[in-house]
């Protein structure tokens, strides 16, 4: 994030009315909180609501929603502490505030302080599942407990994992949360740099046999994980991003995230994440940022930001301009108009927004638009994070301030400190917590069925643990209109003993194709035979599925692989970026193989436009001399050279040597 100064004029007859206590032009208090809401801009049939404001909390980090609508915040009263002149602010640490609506008129009656601690002070990310609560703050991640559900931890925390970078930094360790498959999904910005062990011993080395650290390839830079609950099998999902904040993730599996432009720079993006993906902030091969002349580079600058010209790196979704971006999750309730239902909600800091980005398919990626919830022309309205209640009501938390980031705050007093939490429903909707009992399957999957992640935990965990004996009701499910609903049941039907081939095998025949994907990756978490997986959806008419294909051969050491790759290879347009970038992950470290057997299906025939953009993306040893036959080819533009002289920076060995002086000598 960064610092955007500004301030907040109010009319002093407004304030004399509404009685708030005014320091400078900002006004604290519960009054000035509803005023502040009443001018704010929201998506039509919709209303913004105060509810919760200091004293209860503030300068909120990081918020998430329990089950019973309770709002778990971490507070910044002692952000920057460590080197700033103000320095600590709150004695004896930052606190983990539990906001409670006991009497379910949609505003805060009481606030519990969970924990409080030097350890959290300024903690970017809460994730609470069942009696857990994980905090990410560097250079720990913590796991506190709470058994008994007193709202009080039950002690100091644990560590999950520590040596993270960026201490008392916005670009270090952020939230987690709890996936579809029963894992945790998580990211670091780029001076998180590293995952090191809970005990400090050394880093994590992940399934590929990396170690995570983000100064040796092919990692870099800011990074996307996935483990187990307990830690253990961490992959990494993603790298080279700059401030990536926070990651969502929906019933499919599919990873969505915010990340940061160079301040100034016109470059904020929201990403799909197509796992296993460089994200270009700096440069693949030698780390060069962006600013650094390459060939071939894009005339505007936000685009330039990326290395977007590069092969092997993942386009982005969409680029939003000039931001802070912050917290950011997925829609999946119906409360919201429908242009909602299903969509990425991202909160900006910068300009003052929540926004929406719906999605459409585009070949093997997206494309998106921009379609604001709420916004605000008052320069202390500062969105953190934005999170889904039990009833599908919107929460958002406001650090409120008139910077952001920066490694700045105006607000230099604890006594003068402020801090919202707002929510977003239609006019009049009263907020509920549905009663949750997961005692019974059909209780569990009506948890499931939830647009809150900590209710749908709740369900999954309890339907996990009934096994075989929750079967029917998640065979209903399976049968449910909604594909979302049917996602999160196939999950779980796949963890029954015996089943999950037969659940796999269904998944891939459906006639939904965020179905077949879902039972791609499903196929990849419980290893099963992936070359039989792909055999079956080699040829699916849908590009995002044939993209999972790709992806599920990265690593897979078989002699088909290459063969399959190859048809997957065959049905590309020349077009579609992400299918480009989805073949070269699905090469990675086969290069040689899947070249020749791509050609050999095509007859040697390399000057199609298809072509073109697989030798151009390809890492191969045969990949120079194409190249050279490329340039050298009188069909070739001249505005089209630089890119695949671009290519050459990609490629290494005697072959690259040979292929430069055959295009400088023309022998």
């Amino acid at each position: 994030m960064k610092h955007i100064p500004g301030n907040r004029p109010i009319a002093l007859a407004i304030l004399a009315a509404l009685g708030p206590v005014v320091h400078g032009q900002h006004a604290h208090g519960t009054a000035a909180a509803h005023e502040m809401a009443s001018r704010m801009k929201v998506h039509p049939g919709l209303e913004v609501r105060v509810f919760a404001s200091e004293p209860h909390l503030v300068n909120p980090c990081a918020m998430d929603v329990d089950a019973q609508g309770r709002v778990w915040v971490t507070e910044g009263a002692n952000y920057r502490s460590t080197f700033q002149k103000w320095g600590k602010l709150r004695p004896g640490g930052d606190r983990i505030q539990v906001l409670i609506d006991s009497n379910g008129d949609g505003s805060v009656d009481e606030a519990v302080t969970f924990y409080q601690g030097e350890e959290i002070n300024a903690a970017l990310g809460i994730c609470v599942i069942g009696d857990q609560v994980i905090v990410s703050r560097s250079p720990d991640i913590l796991v506190f407990e709470d058994k008994n559900r007193d709202l009080k931890a039950d002690g100091p925390p644990r560590r999950l994992f520590t040596g993270i970078g960026g201490v008392d930094h916005d670009h270090g360790a952020h939230s987690f949360l709890f996936g579809p498959d029963g894992r945790l999904y998580f990211n670091v910005g780029n001076d998180g740099k590293q995952l090191k062990k809970a005990d400090g011993s050394g880093w994590v080395v992940d399934r590929a046999g990396n170690e995570t650290w983000g100064h040796r390839k092919p990692y870099q830079q800011g990074l996307v994980f996935r483990s187990n609950p307990d830690g253990s099998k961490v992959e990494t999902l993603g790298w080279n991003f700059r401030n990536n904040y926070e990651v969502a993730v929906d019933s499919f599996g599919t990873l969505w995230q915010s990340d940061n432009d160079d301040d100034g720079n016109r470059a904020v993006r929201i990403n799909f994440v197509m796992e296993f993906g460089n994200y270009g902030y700096r440069d693949e091969m030698t780390g060069a940022g962006w600013t650094e002349k390459r060939t071939g580079w894009e005339t505007e600058i936000p685009e330039r930001h990326w290395h977007l010209n590069d092969p092997g790196v993942v386009p982005n979704l969409i680029q939003t301009g000039a931001g802070s971006p912050t917290g950011i999750c997925i829609y999946e309730g119906d409360l919201l108009p429908a242009a909602f239902h299903g969509q990425v909600l991202h909160s900006d800091a910068g300009p003052r927004v929540v926004r929406a980005y719906p999605v459409q398919s585009s070949g093997a990626g997206y494309s998106a638009t921009i379609l604001d919830l709420v916004s605000a022309e008052d320069s202390w309205f500062r969105p953190s994070d934005v999170c889904v209640g039990p009833d599908g009501s919107v929460y958002i938390a406001d650090w409120n301030d008139a910077g952001v980031g920066g490694h700045h705050m105006a607000d230099q007093k604890l006594e003068t400190m402020t801090g919202r939490i707002y929510r977003v429903a239609p006019v009049g909707h009263r907020p509920s917590a549905p009663r949750l009992d997961v005692s019974t399957a059909a209780g569990a999957i009506a948890a499931l069925r939830s647009p809150n992640l900590n209710a749908r935990h709740a369900g999954w965990t309890a339907l996990d643990s009934l096994g075989v004996r929750a079967e029917p009701e998640l065979r209903k499910l399976w049968s449910d209109p909604n594909p979302r609903f049917r996602a999160r049941a196939l999950h779980l039907l796949a963890r029954l003993p015996g089943k999950t081939q037969s659940w796999v095998d269904a998944a891939l025949n459906d006639r939904d194709p965020d179905i077949r994907v879902t039972g791609l990756r499903i196929a990849r978490q419980h290893e099963l035979d992936l070359i039989a997986a792909v055999r079956k959806v080699v040829k699916d008419p849908e590009a995002r599925v044939r993209r999972e294909c790709a992806i599920a051969l990265r690593s897979i050491k078989a002699p088909e692989m290459p063969v399959l790759w190859a048809r997957l290879a065959d049905q590309h347009d020349g077009k579609d970026r992400w299918y480009t970038e989805a073949l070269g992950i699905g090469a990675e470290g086969q290069w040689d193989a899947c070249l020749e057997a791509f050609l050999n299906l095509r007859g040697g025939i390399w000057n199609t436009t298809s072509a073109r953009e697989i030798i151009w993306r390809s890492r191969a040893a045969a990949t120079p001399g194409l190249l050279v036959k490329i340039l050298k080819d009188p069909s070739t533009r001249e505005d089209e050279k630089p890119r695949f002289l671009r290519a050459f920076d990609f490629q290494s060995g005697p072959g690259k040597d040979a292929a430069l002086i055959e295009l400088l000598t023309g022998s």
